[in-house]
Protein backbone atom coordinates (compact mmCIF):
# COMPACT_ATOMS: atom_id res chain seq x y z
CA UNK A 1 0.00 0.00 0.00
CA UNK A 2 1.42 3.39 -0.92
CA UNK A 3 0.65 6.70 0.65
CA UNK A 4 -0.14 9.54 -1.68
CA UNK A 5 1.27 12.85 -0.63
CA UNK A 6 0.10 15.96 -2.33
CA UNK A 7 2.39 18.92 -2.36
CA UNK A 8 1.47 22.36 -3.54
CA UNK A 9 3.60 24.13 -6.12
CA UNK A 10 4.89 26.33 -3.29
CA UNK A 11 5.83 23.24 -1.24
CA UNK A 12 7.76 21.82 -4.20
CA UNK A 13 9.52 25.14 -4.72
CA UNK A 14 10.53 25.21 -1.04
CA UNK A 15 11.97 21.69 -1.31
CA UNK A 16 13.90 22.44 -4.50
CA UNK A 17 15.19 25.78 -3.24
CA UNK A 18 16.35 24.17 0.01
CA UNK A 19 18.09 21.19 -1.62
CA UNK A 20 19.74 23.01 -4.50
CA UNK A 21 20.46 25.92 -2.19
CA UNK A 22 22.45 23.62 0.08
CA UNK A 23 24.69 22.69 -2.86
CA UNK A 24 24.94 26.38 -3.83
CA UNK A 25 26.05 27.22 -0.28
CA UNK A 26 28.74 24.58 -0.50
CA UNK A 27 29.92 26.12 -3.78
CA UNK A 28 29.89 29.61 -2.30
CA UNK A 29 31.97 28.34 0.62
CA UNK A 30 34.70 27.13 -1.70
CA UNK A 31 33.83 23.50 -2.37
CA UNK A 32 35.57 22.19 -5.50
CA UNK A 33 33.74 22.39 -8.83
CA UNK A 34 33.88 18.63 -9.27
CA UNK A 35 32.29 18.21 -5.84
CA UNK A 36 29.48 20.60 -6.72
CA UNK A 37 28.77 18.52 -9.81
CA UNK A 38 28.65 15.38 -7.67
CA UNK A 39 26.36 17.14 -5.19
CA UNK A 40 23.94 18.10 -7.95
CA UNK A 41 23.99 14.56 -9.30
CA UNK A 42 23.18 13.27 -5.82
CA UNK A 43 20.07 15.47 -5.74
CA UNK A 44 18.84 14.27 -9.12
CA UNK A 45 19.53 10.67 -8.09
CA UNK A 46 17.09 10.81 -5.18
CA UNK A 47 14.20 8.36 -5.03
CA UNK A 48 10.64 8.49 -3.78
CA UNK A 49 8.56 11.65 -3.71
CA UNK A 50 11.69 13.72 -3.05
CA UNK A 51 13.35 12.27 -6.13
CA UNK A 52 10.39 13.24 -8.29
CA UNK A 53 10.30 16.77 -6.87
CA UNK A 54 14.04 17.36 -7.23
CA UNK A 55 14.26 15.87 -10.73
CA UNK A 56 11.39 17.95 -12.12
CA UNK A 57 12.29 20.63 -14.64
CA UNK A 58 11.41 23.87 -12.93
CA UNK A 59 12.23 27.53 -12.87
CA UNK A 60 11.07 28.06 -9.29
CA UNK A 61 14.47 27.80 -7.63
CA UNK A 62 15.38 31.32 -6.60
CA UNK A 63 18.86 31.56 -5.14
CA UNK A 64 20.02 35.10 -4.91
CA UNK A 65 22.26 37.24 -2.83
CA UNK A 66 25.43 39.21 -3.13
CA UNK A 67 27.26 37.27 -0.45
CA UNK A 68 27.40 33.87 1.17
CA UNK A 69 25.57 35.41 4.14
CA UNK A 70 22.70 36.57 1.89
CA UNK A 71 22.42 33.13 0.35
CA UNK A 72 22.57 31.45 3.77
CA UNK A 73 19.85 33.78 5.09
CA UNK A 74 17.58 32.36 2.40
CA UNK A 75 18.67 28.72 2.17
CA UNK A 76 19.15 27.69 5.80
CA UNK A 77 15.57 28.65 6.81
CA UNK A 78 14.33 26.91 3.65
CA UNK A 79 16.01 23.70 4.78
CA UNK A 80 14.28 23.90 8.16
CA UNK A 81 10.95 24.77 6.51
CA UNK A 82 11.27 21.81 4.16
CA UNK A 83 11.86 19.47 7.09
CA UNK A 84 8.82 20.90 8.95
CA UNK A 85 6.67 20.57 5.85
CA UNK A 86 7.64 16.97 5.22
CA UNK A 87 7.64 16.03 8.89
CA UNK A 88 4.01 17.13 9.14
CA UNK A 89 2.92 15.34 5.97
CA UNK A 90 5.09 12.22 5.80
CA UNK A 91 7.99 11.57 8.19
CA UNK A 92 9.55 8.98 5.87
CA UNK A 93 9.91 11.57 3.15
CA UNK A 94 11.40 13.99 5.68
CA UNK A 95 14.08 11.38 6.39
CA UNK A 96 14.54 10.84 2.64
CA UNK A 97 14.96 14.59 2.08
CA UNK A 98 17.45 14.93 4.94
CA UNK A 99 19.49 11.95 3.74
CA UNK A 100 19.44 13.20 0.14
CA UNK A 101 20.64 16.68 1.08
CA UNK A 102 23.35 15.31 3.35
CA UNK A 103 24.62 12.98 0.63
CA UNK A 104 24.73 15.95 -1.75
CA UNK A 105 26.57 18.08 0.82
CA UNK A 106 29.06 15.28 1.49
CA UNK A 107 29.61 14.80 -2.24
CA UNK A 108 30.09 18.53 -2.72
CA UNK A 109 32.58 18.77 0.13
CA UNK A 110 34.96 16.10 -1.15
CA UNK A 111 38.31 17.58 -2.07
CA UNK A 112 40.70 15.79 -4.41
CA UNK A 113 43.11 15.16 -1.55
CA UNK A 114 42.87 15.52 2.20
CA UNK A 115 40.07 17.10 4.17
CA UNK A 116 37.54 19.75 3.12
CA UNK A 117 38.60 23.31 3.82
CA UNK A 118 37.50 24.74 7.17
CA UNK A 119 34.96 27.03 5.47
CA UNK A 120 33.40 24.13 3.54
CA UNK A 121 33.29 21.94 6.66
CA UNK A 122 31.68 24.76 8.64
CA UNK A 123 29.00 25.26 5.98
CA UNK A 124 28.26 21.53 5.97
CA UNK A 125 27.71 21.72 9.75
CA UNK A 126 25.37 24.72 9.34
CA UNK A 127 23.35 22.87 6.69
CA UNK A 128 23.07 19.82 8.96
CA UNK A 129 21.98 22.03 11.86
CA UNK A 130 19.29 23.66 9.70
CA UNK A 131 17.98 20.23 8.69
CA UNK A 132 17.94 19.10 12.30
CA UNK A 133 16.25 22.26 13.62
CA UNK A 134 12.82 20.97 12.55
Amino acid sequence: MSTTISLTDQDKSTLRTAAYGAVALMAASGAPHRGITHGSIALTSATGLIGHVLAAKSKDIHLQGKSVADLADHVLPSLTAAMHLLGNQHPGEADNFRDTVLVAVEAAAQPRKGQPSPAVAAMARKITAALDAA
